[in-house]
């Protein structure tokens, strides 16, 4: 018997038969469970009936995820056009208060692909669409293939900060990285640093500046096979070890798992 604390990543919305689905990638569950080794529950992105605070008071920890969608340009002060879609927008209402939230509670904080972007807009930042039309950058799509292990393969390098959270993390300064994005960060939160980028300039990972435990977002997916992928497997340990720390910290109850 194991004791393990409790994860919330929030779930993307879709529409099917005239009804709304609450769903997380298996990925994302299985990196939490079996590489952070703590336990995953989906908070449903339903605003309207949550109380996030007393919410949080249950987790140890929340992993912001991707998603097909793009943050909703009006949070970020632009115009909404058909370049930014698909849209979640119950999934923006509730996210974007969960980790103005989680961060005034210093809680561990992962943010991948949308949630990295979504970290940015909630801490004052912008975002830039379709990052392949613009000059001098690099098409960071996926590539156009049935096969997910195409899609999801290193795709190009990404410059880690020498000193920064990420380098204490993964040990290095160069590594290799997927691209699956068609936005990315414009204009940077004044409350975050840069941990990461790619050849072109693309912020690939930033950090909550100050943060009193692990805050760190990647525009990458690190969960995709995070077992095995050795840079994956220090991330997530790293996440699960801040987790863990939380929860003691906080005299968390221990929750039993046969």
């Amino acid at each position: 018997m194991s004791y393990l604390p409790l994860v919330g990543l929030p779930a993307d919305t879709h529409e099917s038969h005239g009804f709304l689905f609450h769903s997380i990638g298996d990925k994302y569950v299985r990196a939490v469970a079996e590489v952070a080794l703590c336990t995953p529950v989906m908070i449903p992105s339903m605003i309207d009936a949550l109380e996030i605070d007393s919410l949080l008071d249950h987790f140890d920890g929340i992993v912001m995820t991707g998603a097909v969608s793009n943050v909703h340009p009006p949070h970020y002060g632009e115009q909404p056009s058909a370049a930014h879609e698909p849209y979640d927008h119950a999934r923006d209402a509730t996210t974007l208060k969960l980790i103005e939230r989680v961060l005034a509670r210093a809680m561990p904080l992962f943010c991948i692909c949308r949630g990295f972007q979504e970290l940015n807009v909630v801490m004052g930042g912008t975002l830039e669409t379709e990052l392949q039309d613009v000059e001098g950058r690099i098409d960071h799509r996926a590539p156009k293939h049935e096969d997910v292990e195409v899609r999801y393969a290193p795709a190009h390098a990404i410059n880690i900060r020498p000193g920064g959270q990420l380098e204490k993390i993964l040990g290095k300064r160069e590594t290799m990285v997927n691209s699956i994005h068609r936005q990315g960060i414009k204009r940077l939160a004044k409350g975050l640093a840069v941990e990461a980028t790619a050849p072109d300039g693309i912020i690939e990972a930033v950090s909550v500046r100050d943060a009193r435990s692990f805050a760190i977002g990647t525009q990458w997916h690190p969960e995709y096979k995070a077992l095995n992928n050795p840079d994956s497997v220090k991330l997530f340990t790293a996440f699960g070890n801040a987790v863990r720390a939380y929860a003691k910290t906080r005299g968390a109850p221990a929750r039993a798992i046969a």
